[in-house]
């Protein structure tokens, strides 16, 4: 959250210090010509870089400097983007394609980590943007919605749609199974994805319409990303796992459709309209072919901004 300072944040005192490159509260909210006050509201909220020794807290002058510069939004944090969240096929194509056009000039990566944990590192500014999906497309505004309100920071976020996805069930190669009924009740072994994740949340909903549970199947493994646990189906360490089709197509896998899912990016507002994410946009719509090979993808919603609701 980018925080709006008043005149009664700002402190009349200025204070020489030491050049030491940790500055003590005092130093800190000299240097920041905020009041002693507001720095420790803006400390404990873990809304600038600090660090609390022996009792006392200090502020890494460097680290400062880049928090200033990423308050006025036109600093050399704008040149990097950050993605964690789910996994997705498209999107790690769209950041290896975006990387050679940036050169040197900025910087972007992505690191899935599932939904939940995903959205617990942007709210810890550990990262920019989040991937989320969460249940059906029908409800997806609301669950998403209600998945970022569990984080303190989330009115100042907004939510990018990318697309919309089909997900289910991947299968390995020669398995010839058509429902996740005789997968749950059988003894096929199930890469399952962790929990926090879409995936699994979706399966999840879907074995309880059918009167089962994920403490049904036979997990042999857990898989902590989408490709992760095709990968373990290729190579026949698992015969079964959530996933979408675009995953089991890039794989050779088998796939058992189960519905449509929204697929979006969560993020502080401000990033929305940086010119780094909107690069990162127009080259997802430049997979559209790669989208269309994989299957499973429809990219009318792509840059729509989802509702709040």
């Amino acid at each position: 959250m980018a925080y709006r300072l008043t005149v009664a944040d700002l402190a009349p005192m200025q204070v020489t210090d030491d050049g030491s490159p940790n500055l003590t509260a005092r130093q800190a909210a000299a240097y920041l010509h905020l009041n002693e006050k507001k720095l420790y509201e803006l400390a404990n909220a873990h809304e600038i870089p600090a660090a609390r020794v022996g009792g006392k807290w200090l502020f890494p002058r460097a680290l400062l400097d880049d928090w200033l510069r990423e308050q006025a939004h036109g600093g050399v944090l704008t040149d990097r983007l950050l993605i964690t969240g789910s996994d997705d096929p498209l999107l790690s194509a769209t950041v290896s394609a975006l990387a050679p056009q940036l050169g040197a000039d900025a910087y972007v990566a992505y690191s899935p980590t599932g939904t939940l944990p995903g959205l617990a590192l942007l709210a810890a500014r550990k990262a920019n943007v989040c991937a989320i999906h969460w249940g059906g497309v029908d409800t997806s505004s609301t669950q998403h919605a209600m998945l970022l309100r569990r984080f303190a920071a989330h009115p100042g976020w907004a939510r990018i749609r990318l697309a919309h996805r089909e997900q289910g069930v991947m299968l390995r190669r020669g398995l010839d199974v058509d429902a996740i009924e005789t997968l749950a009740a059988f003894d096929y072994r199930w890469a399952m994805r962790s929990a926090g994740t879409g995936s699994r949340h979706f399966l999840e909903s879907a074995l309880a319409s059918r009167g089962f549970d994920v403490g049904d199947c036979t997990i042999v493994a857990e898989a902590h990303g989408e490709r992760e646990a095709a990968g373990l189906l290729a190579r026949e360490e698992a015969d079964c796992a959530p996933g979408t089709r675009a995953a089991a197509s890039e794989f050779g896998l088998g796939f058992i459709a189960l519905g449509w899912e929204a697929f979006e990016l969560a993020m502080p507002r401000d990033i929305v309209f940086r010119k780094l994410f909107q690069q990162l946009l127009q080259a997802y719509r430049a997979c559209t072919p790669l989208a269309d090979r994989l299957g499973g993808y429809d990219l009318g919603p792509l840059g729509q901004i989802a509702s709040s609701d």
